[in-house]
């Protein structure tokens, strides 16, 4: 018998969508520790430590329970958006109402897809950082709005030149994403610079949607946009819990601001998905409610973490910022190499450690590496081992 295929084709609006940059680097990687390599992997920001044992304990103890495993509500449980306002009363200082200015996600990053659908479609415009998170720039594709990147360089800060976007025009512009510290630059907004992105937003009519999941991580001022004068009338606020309580794969976010603009993408999201598991949702809220202590020593992991890829950069000859905060070191590829791709396979086929090009953040990032801190001092050290008898170290690498 004739074997018979159909032929179909996937929709236009992925045709400049790609498979995400670190699913097709992850699967290189298991290929390359199935051929024996035993790759070091310093790319990806997965924590690898456990949340507090009495978060664990909370997702156990309702698991059993017979009454736990049912549909839950798409605005989630009453107790969790309750225990996110006081968390964002109790960091940032910022007041929500629990019962329509907050909305838990399955993680931020559904979020990001969530607001898009909501917002874009074809005709608008959307301003997106360069270099930036890529699902920024994938999420605004597949709504069909017209892509604008705005510059983000050392020589300024890190930071966006306002006065040379509003004299540009604005009027097709309905949304724009900001991310402070920044990622992944680790770059920090003083309070000046975001009521500054306040007052542009506010002037151009452009809904400012910050993503904010980094602001306990080796920073000792956690900072909201929403508690900057004018916020509330333009500002959507995206958190998550995967980096400041070590739960990225629980997928617990959350995302704050203004009661009509939630309720319209709850219109997207209620379509979407079915609700939290609810036993996850249990244990959020006992992670919302660790105190100092939790971030205390959490970051003084990340501190020596950070130390040892100081040290690891500084064999690669790349120069970087000792001020830069996040789960995550950037640094400028020192000169001889072509860019960050070039210096981040050099690294992993000579030495079997993978590093993140700084490229896939987009152009302004190809002259840069970044360096994750979720692995151990001991695995950074080995990875420092692995480069200095490759050869690589900046006396030997060009």
């Amino acid at each position: 018998m004739t074997k018979q295929s159909i032929q179909i084709t996937s929709a236009s609006r992925l045709a400049h969508t790609q498979e995400y940059y670190f699913s097709r680097k992850l699967q290189e990687i298991d290929a390359l520790n199935k051929a024996g390599k035993q790759i070091i992997n310093l790319g990806i920001g997965s924590p690898d430590m456990p949340p507090q044992p009495a978060v664990v304990a909370a997702l156990a103890d309702d698991a059993a329970l017979p009454n736990a495993h049912g549909y839950q509500s798409y605005k989630g449980l009453p107790a969790l958006r309750e225990a996110m306002s006081a968390w964002y009363a109790r960091a940032y200082g910022v007041v929500l109402d629990p019962n329509s200015e907050v909305l838990p996600l399955l993680g931020s990053k559904e979020g990001i897809m969530h607001i898009s659908m909501t917002f874009l479609e074809a005709g608008d415009e959307v301003l997106l950082p360069n270099p930036g998170y890529p699902t920024y720039r994938a999420a605004a594709e597949l709504t069909g709005a017209t892509l604008r990147e705005y510059d983000l360089t050392a020589e300024t800060g890190w930071l966006p030149n306002l006065a040379a976007l509003a004299a540009t025009d604005l009027s097709r512009v309905k949304l724009m994403w900001v991310n402070y510290p920044h990622m992944p630059t680790g770059t920090r907004a003083s309070e000046a610079e975001l009521q500054a992105l306040v007052d542009f937003a506010l002037a151009h009519n452009i809904l400012l949607v910050h993503d904010n999941p980094y602001s306990f991580i080796l920073n000792d001022n956690p900072t909201s946009l929403l508690s900057v004068p004018g916020a509330r009338e333009c500002v959507l606020e995206l958190n998550s819990l995967s980096k400041s309580h070590n739960m990225a794969g629980w997928r617990v976010g959350m995302l704050a601001g203004r009661a009509d603009l939630l309720q319209d993408v709850l219109r997207f999201k209620s379509n979407m998905d079915s609700g939290m598991f609810r036993p996850v949702q249990q244990a959020a809220v006992v992670a919302l409610g660790l105190g100092e202590e939790w971030f205390a020593e959490l970051n003084a992991h990340y501190r020596a973490r950070r130390e040892r890829v100081f040290a690891l950069l500084d064999l690669l000859g790349c120069t970087y910022s000792r001020d830069q905060v996040g789960l995550f070191v950037w640094a400028a590829v020192p000169e001889g190499h072509a860019d960050g791709f070039a210096v981040s396979d050099r690294v992993l086929y000579d030495a079997n450690v993978f590093i993140t090009p700084g490229g896939i953040f987009g152009s302004n990032g190809n002259g840069y590496i970044r360096i994750s801190l979720c692995q151990k001092v001991e695995v950074l050290d080995e990875a420092i081992r692995r480069v200095e008898e490759a050869k690589l170290t900046s006396s030997q690498a060009q």
